[in-house]
């Protein structure tokens, strides 16, 4: 039996592979989800008519609250769907889907599944759903499956999800099948090999095309010949493209292609664009020579139902269009749903006013209850029913029109007395374009409605309406699965007895209402909007003539006859005769006087002969016609000599005038040529003094370029789209030391724009000198430019709060604001505004101490700047102030944004800031006052730092310098501002952090110098033992004012550097050698207990008392006379805690949700090196590793994808974290 069952699988494929390709009845889907029908009465009937004889569903395929009694035979020949398949509180026990075969799910039920079997149980003794029957379905592309709450299906869980799902569905995870039923089922495997099944009988097997196949996606067997063509989905029946049950991408005429072909193409002999005979549009995933009726087709060979930006809608040879506009595209009115109406449920008294005017709407209408009696919720009034004669002027509606409510004193919708089209491009819940329920109307008045263009129509419940069925909806459908729905509504002979019946002149009976002005057509003549019996030809106040059966009335300048006819047209030259005057050809009330005529500035007079014809007067007088004879006609006078005296004396006067001009210009040009000249000779000698001297300090920082040869790279930290980050080592030129550096390589084919960003941040990273900002070490000029840094044992803060958390207390949180802020401080001194602070780019070089890093975005001002505005490009958005935002406006008060928003990242030990919402949602729910939620660690005075930081007024948050102040006196009683859990349990050692142990277990890391100890040398600086040896060298490059200062020992410091001597300074000065500190005192001093910390002192950062003294206070560090660039720091750990290594780290629940273990221990904070980068436009393979950050946002308006338009473009409308921005006022849709 299992036999005859494949070979009779094997006739159906070699069945469908003789027939030939027909083109496919396609049909509309729904999009009502579990919404309960809006007519239950009528909602079989929908359904049948929607899908009867339908193969491809251009959407979803709904099927909910179906009977147990209905006939699903509708459904037996859909063979694939765009959308997502429902299947939800029916009653049937089976669905008659044998023949569907691909789910593309280019929209997904709850935005996961693309099929759904939801709570199909039948009435009490209805046996429900009880099997799914989708022998054929073999592929679905993307989304997962759920099915639950059905206690009498069987054989869910018998199916092999995994072979039907494609190979790149991203929810091929997302698979929910519940298998709690109230029946037993038959066991699969006594008709299927395989065990694998959809329903009971033999021909139910699931049928396999990919766990089987011999490494391809898809085959019809398990041989290596058996496999498909790349370009099939759901399997074959041989090896071309022209064998798939159904196409990957696009089907054209049975043929399965990656593109459909474009309509143009060049011709590389006439280097011509031309048009291409074989050219096709793509319409979902077929290729049609021309778009179906109502959809628009796009320059670029697409069908659309909305045309893009800068595009205009137009109709061309009753083709309708998307053209690009040559200006500005004009002013449209937008409806519901679309542009800022978005989101809005209906028309009110707040946005009638928009429609003011409106021939045409791109959008829909709705009416709901709350129209006419106002919303509290929104504070909306009430609308005035007055004001829908705005809609008067409405012609077509390019959506749906949806009325629920409508006022009881109107009688019909004659406001829409002129709306010609309904087209019908977005459906109520995808299925109704006119929908009229619960209303008091009689009739509904849409005299001028010519066409509905898609979608059905739904009448019910209206219990005073009349006269639908008079309606000719046949003749107003354009297409055969268009239908009227109508229940619950006044029966046609209750309306008749009623007297409520057409205009007995309208043709065939058909009417929209009572009376002559409601006929659908005129059995005899129209006269305006009236049906009458005959035209006013010889008789009437006013004569009128026939025009078919239009009446039109003659010209006012029509002699009426007796008789016979007054006129043949309505012009005033076919007249029979004029009432006053004829001119010309024309019938005039008075002949011309001194009237211009077209495109002439002579005036003409004319006069009326006895024959009443207008003739032209004997004298055409120009000017100064004040007298005329009897016949009206201007009398010749002689010019007057007062006239000829003024013109000569005027003229006269302006010759004389431009003399004196003339001389006057002539003698000052020749008295300037000697000033100019005399100038010249007198500062020959003179030295050129600056006009605008900017008093700006010149910056002497020093560029070590190094040679490749000095170079040893060990390992790749990171690699992203424009380089490589290696860990290296930089061993000097005849020296003997190895120096642990970070190396960053552009890649080989990296534009030169990449080469100068790179050069632009080693220039910033060179001019700093602060210990708490990173230092460039020096730069590699080879073929691709590498970038030297010194490289930080710990990796970057963000990772390491998340590593340690469970060691962090409050005294580190704090220290580290400290730091950071006094880092920042020392930027905005140097007029360098950083834009891209976060935890990420701050780099810890021991547990005490932390740099900040990442100059990737930092900008330096000029002398004059205030502000910087940047071009675009990807930015951090949820690190960003609202300003840098909107306006892309880069300050140091922006920075401080930055700051507060690092700063809760620390509090939250690592928590993403705004963690679930997109990146575009961000500057609105900003605007609106939302701000990052307190953490629980943080008492309410670091939380409203926090907040200062976040005002929308830049000018109120605090200076970095007040930020410095602030944490540095929390610092000083760290547990009474942050409140931690075991806050004395001590960080861990140099070795128990995971790169750091990395870093020696590296062949060649062994015996390493740090670059500070290398560049200036401390023996014993910062230790208590002076008799250690450091290895120390200074560089040859380092000028000799640069030289280590000799400094006097002492025991008891703290392990800390003391700040660099900065290459770039400020601009009030150089920068402070000896700042405040940036730790405090972490460790007890000896004979005190590890958790008696001093509580107070006069600054929290300083240093460490020496042993014997008072441990209350603390030692001020030994001034120097020259302090030296760089200081090499000793770490060391107490003895009497020795570091014991930490556990995995496990997530912490904050408000904003689980945070995950952090990817890698080590990040050096730039876009190379992080591993979640994503690719950019163009990168190779349609389905390759992202390596986009998705903490930024792409702001640059210039950079799009690759010209192919290949698939390893990312969609937008598939990526809605990053949005390309033209310009400030640009929006996201």
């Amino acid at each position: 039996m299992i036999a005859a069952g494949g070979c009779l699988g094997a006739g159906l494929l070699l069945l469908a592979a003789l027939c030939p390709p027909a083109a496919a009845e396609v049909c509309t889907g729904t999009d009502m989800k579990l919404l309960r029908p809006s007519s239950p009465e009528s909602h079989y009937e929908t359904l049948r008519h929607l899908y009867q004889g339908c193969q491809v569903v251009q959407g979803n395929l709904e099927l909910t609250y179906l009977p147990a009694d209905a006939d699903t035979s509708f459904l037996k020949d859909i063979k694939e769907v765009q959308g997502y398949v429902l299947i939800a509180e029916n009653q049937v026990s089976g669905l008659e889907l044998q023949s569907l075969r691909i789910i593309r799910g280019t929209q997904l039920f709850q935005d996961r599944y693309a099929l759904a079997v939801l709570g199909n149980a039948g009435p009490a003794g209805a046996p429900g759903l009880r099997q799914l029957g989708m022998r054929h379905l073999t592929e679905i592309l993307k989304g997962g499956v759920l099915i639950e709450r059905n206690p009498e299906l069987c054989f869910q869980e018998t199916i092999l999800w995994s072979d039907i799902f494609h190979r790149h569905n991203e929810f091929r995870g997302e698979i929910q099948v519940e298998t709690t039923r109230t029946r037993s089922c038959p066991d699969c495997r006594a008709l299927c090999a395989e065990g694998h099944c959809w329903g009971e009988s033999k021909w139910d097997c699931q049928t396999l095309t990919n766990s089987i196949c011999h490494g391809c996606p898809r085959c019809k067997g398990k041989k290596p010949t058996d496999c498909c063509h790349e370009q099939c989905a759901a399997g074959c029946t041989g090896p071309k493209h022209s064998d798939c049950l159904a196409c990957l991408n696009f089907n054209r005429s049975g043929i399965c292609e990656l593109h459909c072909p474009p309509l143009v193409v060049y011709n590389s002999d006439t280097f011509e664009s031309m048009p291409n005979p074989d050219g096709r549009y793509t319409f979902g995933a077929s290729c049609v020579s021309q778009c179906p009726y109502n959809y628009l087709a796009t320059e670029v060979g697409s069908c659309t139902l909305v045309c893009p930006q800068n595009s205009q809608e137009v109709t061309v040879n009753n083709v309708q269009k998307c053209e690009k506009c040559s200006k500005p595209c004009p002013e449209v009115c937008y409806g519901l749903g679309v542009d800022f109406l978005k989101g809005v449920r209906a028309v009110n008294a707040s946005n009638i006013q928009h429609f003011s005017g409106c021939t045409k709407i791109f959008g829909s209408l709705a009416f709901l209850p709350e129209t006419f009696a106002g919303d509290p919720s929104t504070n909306t009034p009430p609308l005035d029913p007055k004001l829908l004669r705005i809609f008067e002027s409405l012609e077509e509606l390019t959506g749906f029109l949806y009325i629920a409510a409508w006022p009881p004193d109107m009688k019909d919708l004659g406001v829409f007395q002129n709306l010609r089209v309904i087209r019908g491009r977005v459906l109520h819940n995808g299925a109704y374009s006119l929908t009229l329920q619960d209303l008091a109307v009689q009739a509904l008045g849409l005299r001028a409605l010519q066409e509905i263009s898609s979608g059905m129509v739904l009448v019910h419940h209206n219990p005073q309406l009349c006269f639908l069925q008079k309606v000719p909806w046949h003749s107003i459908f354009r297409n055969p699965r268009q239908r009227l729905f109508q229940t619950y509504n006044k029966p046609p002979e209750q309306c008749e007895s009623e007297g409520l019946v057409c205009f007995h002149l309208c043709a065939q009976g058909h009417c929209w209402g009572p009376g002559p002005t409601q006929c659908v057509a005129c059995e005899r003549f129209l006269r305006g909007q009236e049906c009458v019996a005959s035209c006013n030809l010889l008789d009437g106040a006013i004569r009128e003539h026939a025009n078919g059966t239009r009446c039109l009335p003659c010209h006012p300048e029509c002699q009426p006859q007796n008789g016979t006819e007054t006129c043949f047209g309505s012009d005033a030259d076919q007249c029979v005769a004029c009432a006053h005057y004829k001119d010309a050809q024309q019938c005039v009330r008075r002949c011309p006087s001194g009237v211009k005529a077209d495109a002439s500035f002579v005036p003409v007079w004319k006069y009326p002969d006895e024959f009443g014809v207008c003739q032209l007067c004997p004298t055409n007088c120009t000017h100064s016609c004040t007298i005329r004879d009897e016949d009206g006609c201007p009398v010749d006078q002689k010019p007057s000599q007062v006239t000829s005296i003024i013109a000569g004396v005027v003229g006269a006067l302006l010759v004389i005038v431009l003399l004196l001009i003339t001389v006057i210009c002539v003698k000052r040009r020749r008295q300037q040529e000697r000033k100019h000249t005399m100038r010249r000779l007198l500062q020959e000698t003179e030295l050129v003094e600056p006009l605008t001297p900017s008093g700006a300090l010149p910056n002497q920082a020093q560029m070590r370029i190094l040679k490749e040869t000095e170079l040893k790279k060990v390992k790749v930290l990171g690699s992203g789209a424009f380089g490589t980050v290696y860990k290296g080592i930089w061993i000097p030129d005849g020296e003997s030391v190895k120096i642990p550096v970070a190396i960053k390589v552009l890649r080989e084919n990296t534009s030169p724009k990449a080469n100068k960003e790179i050069l632009d941040e080693a220039y910033v990273m060179a001019g700093v000198g602060s210990p708490y900002v990173s230092r460039l070490l020096g730069i590699c000029l080879t073929s691709t430019v590498q970038l030297v840094t010194q490289l930080m044992p710990y990796g970057c803060l963000l990772d390491y709060v998340r590593e340690n958390k469970d060691h962090i207390g409050s005294q580190d949180l704090l220290n580290w604001c400290v730091q950071i802020a006094k880092g920042m401080s020392y930027l905005e001194e140097v007029r360098l505004v950083h834009r891209d602070l976060a935890a990420r780019n701050v780099l810890v070089k021991s547990p005490n101490h932390v740099k900040i890093t990442d100059f990737g975005l930092a900008r330096l001002l000029d002398i004059d700047e205030t502000e910087y505005h940047a071009d675009g490009g990807k930015v951090p958005i949820k690190w960003m102030a609202l300003e840098s935002i909107l306006r892309r406006r880069f300050t140091h008060q922006s920075d401080v944004w930055s700051y507060g928003v690092t700063v809760w990242e620390l509090m939250t030990f690592g928590a993403k800031p705004y963690d679930g919402i997109p990146a575009r949602e961000i500057p609105d729910l900003l605007e609106k006052g939302e701000r990052l939620p307190q953490p629980p660690i943080c008492t309410i005075d670091v939380y409203m730092i926090m907040v200062k930081c976040w005002m929308i007024d830049s000018e109120c948050r605090p200076k970095f310098r007040e930020l410095v102040t602030e944490f540095s006196r929390m610092a000083r009683d760290p547990q009474r501002f942050v409140v931690i859990q075991n806050d004395l349990v001590g960080l861990p050692g140099s070795m128990d952090s995971t790169f750091y142990r990395a870093l020696l277990d590296e062949e060649d890391m062994d015996d390493l110098v740090d670059a500070e100890e290398y560049l200036v040398p401390h023996h014993g600086f910062f230790s208590t033992d002076t008799s250690t040896t450091y290895r120390s060298r200074i560089s040859s490059m380092r000028s000799t004012a640069e030289s280590p200062a000799k400094v006097e020992e002492g025991e008891g410091l703290a392990s800390f550097p003391f700040p660099a001597q900065g290459l770039a300074e400020g601009p009030e000065g150089p920068v402070p050698e000896v700042p405040d500190g940036d730790k405090v005192a972490l460790q007890s001093p000896p004979g005190r207990e590890p958790g008696t910390l001093p509580r107070y002192s006069e600054d929290p950062t300083g240093l460490v008392a020496k042993d014997g003294e008072d441990p209350d206070s603390f030692t001020v560090p030994v001034p120097h006379s020259t302090m030296p660039e760089y200081v090499n720091q000793a770490e060391e750990r107490s003895p009497h805690t020795p570091p014991s290594p930490l556990d995995k780290p496990k997530g912490h629940q904050g408000k904003n949700g689980l945070i995950k273990d952090p990817k890698n221990s080590f990040s050096f904070g730039h876009a190379v090196e992080n591993p979640e980068y994503l690719a950019p436009h163009g990168s190779p393979g349609p389905f390759s590793q992202a390596f986009d950050n998705p903490y930024y946002w792409n702001q640059d308006s210039t950079k799009g994808g690759g010209s192919d338009g290949g698939p390893g473009t990312t969609p937008t409308a598939e990526n809605p974290e990053y949005l390309g921005l033209a310009g400030p006022d640009a929006t996201a849709v």
